[in-house]
């Protein structure tokens, strides 16, 4: 399957090696020559592309400006006549970082780049489809309504007198759920109970020590009849 490109350049003559070197490689299409970052977020209102070269040296908005102000977008290579630019560049996440003049075997090697970039983000997100598949996100009662709580985003719970406390990445959540309820309906592949009032995410856990398990700042303690099969766990 051909990678759908976009290229920005202002300069004609980058723009047409550029082209010659995309008309050299079977596995590229160009879609458009942008001379502007304007014309390309018009551009890319409306359509989609798979790579995109952009200059850096740009009047008006630079190709650096243009990372910034636009969150979504596909691999980018990064292209420039100046080597000074490239730990910023690479900073924002771009997959490659060529300088002008560009010959054809270091363009080759970028493209490959992205390509494994490109097959590595689609496992990552084939994995994660599964994942969500096999853990559904959890639901639980939380006043009049009913709430749902990813499970990748909790930390741990804790169980109070009157409700139960779920402490995520982002939020705190109160439900009349039992504890006991929620360790039977949680997979224990992703989490342990640490404590009679306590759930630990294993993949949030940052130390234990003596004192407890320490997830980011908070120390939650442990029972001691839960110590022996949480230490299995973590270190089998």
């Amino acid at each position: 399957m051909k990678l759908k490109c976009l290229v920005v350049d202002d300069e004609p003559l980058a723009a047409e090696i550029l082209e010659a070197h995309i008309e050299r490689i079977p596995s590229l299409h160009l879609e458009k020559v942008c001379t502007s970052a304007i014309q390309a977020l018009d551009f890319l209102a409306g359509n989609q592309v798979d790579l995109l070269f952009l200059d850096i040296e740009m009047p008006v908005i630079t190709g650096l400006q243009f990372l910034r102000m636009v969150k979504q977008l596909p691999p980018v290579i990064l292209t420039t006549a100046y080597s000074e630019f490239a730990l910023e560049a690479f900073e924002l996440e771009v997959v490659d970082y060529l300088q002008k003049p560009i010959a054809f075997e270091r363009m080759l090697a970028a493209v490959n780049k992205v390509r494994h970039y490109i097959s590595m983000k689609q496992a990552v997100d084939k994995q994660q489809a599964a994942s969500d598949t096999a853990f559904p996100d959890l639901f639980v009662k939380c006043g009049s309504k009913i709430v749902r709580v990813p499970q990748n985003e909790i930390l741990f719970i804790e169980g109070k007198k009157e409700y139960v406390l779920i402490r995520t990445l982002t939020r705190e959540i109160k439900t009349t759920v039992t504890i006991r309820e929620l360790s039977e309906r949680l997979p224990a592949q992703l989490f342990i109970r640490v404590h009679r009032s306590f759930i630990a995410s294993l993949s949030k856990v940052d130390s234990i020590d003596r004192a407890g398990v320490w997830i980011g700042e908070t120390r939650i303690p442990i029972g001691d009849i839960y110590r022996e099969p949480l230490l299995k766990r973590i270190l089998n």
